[in-house]
């Protein structure tokens, strides 16, 4: 009798998540380019088709990957906001400094889910970006109130300071900065914004 090709069992306990954290471990490895369905169900040790069952393609995985890095983002950030002091300014530096730690301590999974949201039919992954990003939103809404932030308009602020997180987590992971200096340059970026966003300096009335 000649045995089976493939006599891996079809069920897993908890597939789905299985098969999200070991793309996860060949997206650090070997890039999105190494991922396939086919050497997922291996490494787990289940049928080359059980992967099917919630994934139909390989790009359907990838977009999982891409939505769950998201929300883990967000359920990160958002913890550092309830553990900071009830300040914006306070909390504006938890979610920056949780920010980049996130940034470098998953470098490729977060190359996924940027790059994944503006592809055509990303829309699923565009919404669920907006969960993170809106934190800051309402943390400039915040210093708004307590007057620490005094611009009408801090949109184009807000762009700069995510950027110059998101730029000093990109290169730290390019090795051009060492990771030993990610707290202090983002306390750095965060101070600058809040300098240039809080109130203007009372002129020397002498």
């Amino acid at each position: 009798m000649t045995p089976s090709a493939d006599v891996r069992p079809y069920h897993h306990g908890n597939l789905r998540t299985a098969l999200l954290e070991a793309a996860e471990r060949r997206l650090a490895e070997h890039g999105a380019d190494g991922i396939a369905l086919r050497d997922l169900a291996r490494e787990i040790g289940v049928s080359h088709a059980a992967p099917r069952r919630h994934f139909a393609d390989r790009q359907a995985l990838l977009d999982a990957l891409a939505i769950s890095g998201f929300a883990r983002l967000d359920e990160r950030l958002r913890a550092a906001v309830d553990d900071a002091a009830a300040d914006s300014s306070s909390r504006m530096r938890a979610v920056a400094s949780t920010y980049t730690r996130f940034a470098t301590e998953n470098a490729s999974l977060l190359d996924l889910m940027y790059t994944s949201k503006h592809r055509p039919g990303g829309e699923a992954i565009l919404e669920a970006a907006e969960a993170p990003f809106s934190l800051l939103s309402d943390l400039i809404e915040q210093g708004q109130r307590e007057n620490t932030l005094t611009r009408e308009d801090l949109t184009g602020s807000a762009t700069v300071l995510f950027a110059s997180l998101h730029g000093i987590a990109t290169m730290i992971n390019g090795s051009f900065v060492p990771a030993a200096q990610l707290e202090g340059l983002t306390d750095i970026a965060v101070s600058q914004f809040l300098q240039a966003a809080g109130p203007a300096p009372v002129a020397d009335q002498r």
